[in-house]
């Protein structure tokens, strides 16, 4: 797996986590919601990039 694909899923998942709590503070539900569709997209990228380490670490 990538490391650079691993960093970019975590600043994904900070970049959300900040836009969520922006949200929260403006009350804006619009940023709410795309914050935490950060978050989500985040957690899909680091699930991909687990599967990945799986099929070449039974590969190997």
């Amino acid at each position: 797996m990538s490391l650079e694909d691993r960093a970019k899923a975590t600043a994904k998942n900070v970049e959300g986590k900040a836009q969520e709590a922006w949200g929260n503070v403006t009350g804006d539900p619009e940023d709410k919601a795309e914050g935490k569709t950060k978050q989500a997209e985040s957690e899909v990228r680091h699930s991909v990039e687990d599967v990945k380490d799986n099929i070449k670490k039974n590969l190997d």
